[in-house]
Formats: structure tokens, sequence, C-alpha cells
């Protein structure tokens, strides 16, 4: 058999296999139709492109995980049930829906006796989660997908390090494709230190490539299982405003006190297990939970793996439940039809939608396939601003004044179905009417959005970028 029988050969088994396995593990008709087609249509080159980026292999660990989650401590305050959430806000009864509905999507209960700070970048955010870090006294968890050495990540190798010589168990957990954002790697900087660290899925060797899509994209840090801090920021120096940074980037972090904070620390724990096998100890890092303040609130993870969609189904669950208001801000906006029809008809139903976008992003190639969305997405009566410099990467939806969504998920699909990432969902008045007045400031300093007229070549080059908005 001469070269070109074996190659048109294995061009047709390896093709094969993209059907079968496609039909065998996807729903979705469109990406199920676009591997096969591609596996077809480029032989050998669609079928390695479906092996590297189509083939999710991080679900098979979900039982893992699961027997990991009963070996660790539940929180100690008792669930609180939807009945009770229509008690506590009588005029809000969309909460008590939209409560019962997040509690059929997300196994984790939803829990009273939270407190929880806005902190406006890393001048707020980071000397607060420093000043956490120097006080600790038993453990300190730290999960991030992008940890630079340089400004303000010197800063806390210095305070990790004086943590773990004083006797703090310290673990840090950073993804192996954010590490390489710096130089010297994090890792390797906290390892000469005395400070445990370690990456999440490798991208290298050659080998590891398929996990390239299956990013840790979540921001934690615990710190004596009492106090926890969450959002959008990552360690870098672009976020400390007041340095006047090269390519400054605006922000938004939470921290969050209470029994919620014990919901942060699991999920570190079911990472860190999936990295290194290792279970956390219950004693150290999960002490029975305080109440601190009247916030109700519950961890939402989201990732490729057991807990798939879960972000997505808040979300539209939210937006479905809303009846007054919905303002979203988020640095990328590629949603698939369901969420852009909730949008849309929730602006249709009367209520006011406001969506804060940044007017300029840091991804060229995101910022074209957003305008093809924008243009053909008929989101009629949603006023659509575009917020001016600095590049705003905060991550927020506010409902009624009184429901809130921060963390780490964009609305795009690399986060609601590519990445491991984390919300958290809170209840509360006050907390939401204070992310009300900072969206409202951002719009204050924004442009309304209107359709513009596009050259040929720009509405060809959008187009051409909307077709990978599933992978951007």
């Amino acid at each position: 058999m001469d070269w070109a029988s074996i190659t048109a050969l294995s061009a047709l088994v390896m093709a094969l296999f993209v059907t079968v396995h496609v039909l065998w593990t996807r729903d979705e008709p469109r990406g199920a139709f676009g591997w096969i087609g591609l596996a077809w249509l480029a032989p050998l080159i669609g079928a390695l492109l479906y092996v590297v980026f189509g083939i999710n292999r991080i679900r098979r660990r979900g039982r893992a995980i699961r027997e990991a989650r009963k070996q660790m401590r539940e929180p100690g305050t008792q669930a609180v049930p939807p009945d009770v959430v229509a008690s506590r806000f009588p005029d809000r009864p969309e909460l008590a829906t939209i409560a019962h509905a997040i509690g059929t999507i997300d196994e984790r209960p939803l829990v009273d006796g939270n407190a929880a700070y806005v902190l406006q970048n890393g001048d707020e955010a980071y000397p607060a989660m420093l000043a956490a870090i120097e006080e600790a006294k038993h453990s300190i968890l730290l999960e991030s997908y992008i940890f630079e050495l340089q400004g303000p990540g010197l800063k806390f190798v210095e305070a990790l390090a004086a943590a773990a010589k004083r006797g703090v168990e310290v673990k840090v957990l950073v993804d192996a494709a954010g590490v390489r954002y710096g130089f010297p790697p994090i890792d390797r900087a906290l390892r000469r230190r005395g400070v445990r660290a370690e990456r999440f899925l490798p991208a290298f060797p050659p080998w590891r490539m398929p996990y390239l899509n299956l990013r840790n994209h979540r921001k934690i840090l615990v710190v004596d299982g009492t106090i926890g801090f969450a959002g959008g920021l990552n360690i870098r120096p672009d976020h400390v405003l007041g340095d006047d940074p090269g390519h400054p980037t605006r922000d938004t972090h939470f921290r969050l006190t209470g029994p919620v904070v014990t919901q942060l620390a699991q999920v570190f724990a079911e990472d860190w297990i999936f990295v290194t096998g290792e279970t956390l100890e219950a004693e150290v890092h999960f002490p029975e939970p305080e109440a601190t303040g009247g916030v109700l609130a519950r961890v939402v993870s989201d990732g490729p793996d057991e807990d798939f969609d879960k972000a997505r189904w808040s979300m539209l669950s939210a937006l479905a439940s809303a009846r007054e208001r919905i303002m979203v801000a988020t640095p990328y906006f590629l949603p698939d039809e369901p969420l852009l029809a909730a949008l849309a008809v929730a602006a249709k139903r009367g209520l006011e939608v406001d969506l804060v976008l940044p007017a300029k992003g840091n991804l060229r190639i995101v910022n074209w396939a957003m305008e093809h969305v924008l243009d053909n997405a008929h989101l009629t009566g949603v006023r659509i601003w575009r917020s001016g410099p600095p590049f705003d990467h905060s991550k927020l939806l506010v409902i009624d004044g009184s429901w809130s969504f921060i963390g780490s998920v964009n609305w795009d699909a690399r986060s609601l179905r590519l990445n491991f990432e984390m919300n958290v969902e809170l209840y509360d008045t006050a907390f939401a009417e204070a992310l009300e007045a900072m969206i409202g400031e951002r719009i204050e300093g924004s442009t309304p959005w209107q359709r513009p007229e596009r050259t040929p070549p720009s509405r060809l080059r959008n187009a051409l970028a909307g077709l990978f908005r599933l992978y951007l």
C-alpha cells in the first residue's frame, strides 16, 4: 500500500472517529455539525483540531471531585429555603423565584449571616487582601488565573512567604496558561520562597495541548476559612490605577465574610484535589462558620466538568424573573442566543435594561466579534453603553436593586462553557444598590451605542471574527 492510500485511509478513519465521538458526546446541533463538517472537509487537519480543541476530558474527573466533596465539612449554617427569602423581601417576590431556581441548579445551599464589601481596582483590593494574608493564623488558599511577579505581585509573594515561615499552611493555585503572562513564572518564585504552589492543567508539553481551552479563570482568596475575596481581579500591575500603569484596567473585587466563605474554600479544595490528588484538612481550612451580617449568599461554580452550564442557567433564571430593571457590566459580550433573547425579552416586557461594555477592549478579535453581535442581536429597547478608558474588566449583574451576581464569569462562550469559573449570588438591597450606583457612574462616563454604518470590509471582518465566537 502506497503513502497516498495510507493517508486516505487514515483520513477516513479519523473522520469516522470524529463523527461517532461528536454524535455520542454532544447535544448542541450547530457545534456538532461544525465539527463533523470540518473533519470531512479538511481531512486529518479537521480531526486533529477536534482532538486538540473539541474533546472535553475534564468531565471524567467529576466523580473524583464529588467523592472529595463528601470529605469536606459543609457550612454549619442551615440552608435558607425560598419561603424565607420571600419573607425577608416581601416586596420582591421574584427573589424567592430566583433562589428556588438556582437551588435546583447548584447543590450548594443558600446561606445567611454573610457580609459583603465592594473593592474597586487593585488600589482598594490588593491592600485589603495583603492585610488579610499578613494577619493569617492558620491557613491561606489563593487561586488566580493570572499572577504576575512584577509590581503588586512581589508584595503578595513576600506576604505569602512570610506567612508560610511563621507556620501558616499556604497553598497557591495558578492557571498554567495564566502563569505565562509574567516572567519569571510565579509558581517557581513562590516555591523558592517556601510556598506550596501548583499549576492548573499544564498546557505543555505538546501531549497536554488538549487542555489548552479548559482554563481556570477563578479568583479566590480564603484566609483562616473566615475571610474570603472573590471577583474579577487578577494579580498584576495593570489593576493599580494609582501607579499609572501602561495598560490601566479597572476591575471590581469583593471581600466576603460569613458562612459563604466556606463555599469559597470548597471550590478551591475541589480544584486542589483535581490538580494534586490531596484533600484539604477540614480542621485547618473549614472552621465552623460564624454569622457576620445579614446578606444571603451562595457560591455558583461553573466549568466544563460536573458544573457545566450552572452560571448560564443561573443568569437565565434571574433575567427571566426580573420585574423592574436589569444592569449588566461585562468586558466581553459574546453571549449565546438564549442569553441575548432573555435581555431582549426583558426590554420588551417594559423593564429598564442597561448593558455597559468597554468602548475599546483589550483583545482586537473579540472587539470585532462583539461589533458583529451588537449589529445583529436586535436588542431593541436595551440601553447599550460604551464606557471610555480605562478598560473595564468588571463582571456585574444586578436585578431589581436586590439581587447581585458577581465573580469571574464573562458573557461569552469561553467563560460559560470552556473555562472553570466561579460567581457568588447575593440577596441584599444595600449591596445591590451600591453596585447599581457604581454601574451608574460608569454610564455617566459612557456614550450610547448606536448601530453605525460600516464599510463592506469592516462588516466582513467582523462577521469572520463572529464565526469564532464560541471559542473567544
